[in-house]
């Protein structure tokens, strides 16, 4: 014989008028209940079996009931109730979700939290160049907002912040950027619910087309030796190779293999991968490889190590501080990056060349594939002849030392 199963009918809503003897006399139950406020559609007192009383919004939102708890029945009285309730409602039929809302701003903290948990849960996973970005909000956002809720941070905060780095154009927008991040995964994560940088406008930029011209290469050469022995053979190093300035900076020992810096693309470790997410090598010229031979011995870890240990930082800084100095127009170690390409055309050495030694993704997939090794001499050609160039103006002797090599076989 089958048992009998007892279902317990679900009891029809409870709605009435609500006055404020009747909240003061309601009783408790087994279980909590609801009264639903005839009045005010949408409020509901809500009874716990143990007495307490509160008042609850209950609204629909995509096919979904949404619960917000306005506070306890004994503090606050009827009408101000109805009131709350009705701005609430109101809200809702403007598209807005005030129980998200409030979640969210529970959730999401400071500024500064939401900032750490965006590096921590995401961008050091996601994000090859998150310590950038990271460095821009450390720098520029958290001492202005850092104390702040997430929520409090208007589109007028954002808009007054660039307005003030207005003579930094290109800064300004990255910081935004960065900042929009940080907010478009709070939103994703129910943290936040809404980003106060949208609508607000980047700077107008324009290209950057800066390279050191042969008079000025000694110069910023000698003053990169005003800086501490790291941070000046890290920029010597970007202007010797070509290569991305924050690849540069966590360069590592153990890629170091037969004279060539072999890239992963992909993070390993403490290096970030490429920028494209492909492997890539670099010959070291005689130059390059003084640079190295002149740092702290070691098989493994940072090249150019800070005093911790970590990659070498502030180089922008340093750039800064040179070009001050020499009193000369603002030049980044991206511009050293820059100035090394124009070499390589400048030497009449080819502009394939120069993107395959520059890491530039080609639209020839099925050479960046199969083709990685099959320029190995004339690579080594590029970076010594441009490196012998750099080097003669900057010691001031002819240049011409390095031999012509013979251009591989194609087959």
């Amino acid at each position: 014989m089958l048992a009998r199963i007892k279902v317990r009918a679900k009891r029809p809503a409870q709605k009435r008028k609500l006055t404020e003897l009747f909240v003061r006399k309601a009783k408790p139950r087994d279980a909590a209940y609801l009264v639903w406020d005839t009045y005010r559609p949408g409020l509901a007192l809500r009874v716990q079996p143990g007495g307490s009383k509160s008042w609850c919004v209950i609204y629909s939102r995509h096919g979904r009931s949404r619960w917000l708890t306005l506070g306890d029945a004994d503090a606050i009285d009827l009408a101000d109730a109805r009131v709350e309730a009705s701005k609430i409602m109101v809200a809702v039929m403007q598209g807005l979700d005030p129980a998200a809302e409030k979640k969210a701003e529970r959730g999401a903290g400071t500024f500064a939290e939401l900032a750490q948990n965006y590096v921590e849960q995401h961008a050091k996973r996601k994000n090859k160049s998150w310590r950038a970005s990271d460095t821009l909000i450390q720098r520029y956002v958290v001492p202005r907002f850092g104390k702040l809720a997430a929520s409090a941070i208007t589109r007028g905060d954002i808009k007054q912040m660039m307005s003030r780095m207005a003579a930094s154009p290109i800064t300004a927008n990255g910081v935004k950027a960065a900042i929009s991040a940080i907010y478009n995964w709070g939103i994703a994560e129910e943290r936040c619910v809404s980003n106060p940088c949208k609508l607000v406008p980047n700077f107008p930029t324009h290209a950057r087309e800066r390279v050191l011209c042969d008079t000025e290469l000694p110069k910023f050469w000698k003053a990169f030796g005003d800086l501490d022995q790291t941070r000046a053979a890290a920029l010597r190093m970007i202007l010797l190779t070509g290569q991305r300035p924050g690849e540069v900076a966590h360069m590592r020992r153990e890629h170091i293999v037969d004279g060539w810096w072999q890239m992963p693309g992909e993070p390993v470790g403490d290096w970030l991968g490429t920028k494209n997410g492909k492997d890539h090598r670099i010959w070291l010229s005689g130059p390059a490889k003084n640079l190295l031979a002149a740092m702290a011995d070691g098989t493994t870890g940072f090249v150019f190590a800070s005093p911790r240990g970590g990659p070498v930082a502030k180089l922008d800084d340093g750039m800064r501080e040179i070009c001050k100095r020499l009193d000369v127009e603002r030049a980044t170690p991206h511009d050293l990056r820059r100035t090394f390409a124009s070499r390589v055309t400048g030497l009449k050495l080819g502009r394939p060349a120069m993107n395959r030694i520059l890491n530039h993704s080609t639209k020839d997939v099925v050479g960046d594939v199969y083709d990685r090794h099959g320029y190995a001499e004339e690579d080594q050609h590029v970076m010594e002849t441009v490196a012998d160039h750099i080097m003669a103006l900057v010691e001031d002797r002819p240049a011409g030392n390095v031999r012509r090599l013979k251009r591989p076989a194609r087959g």
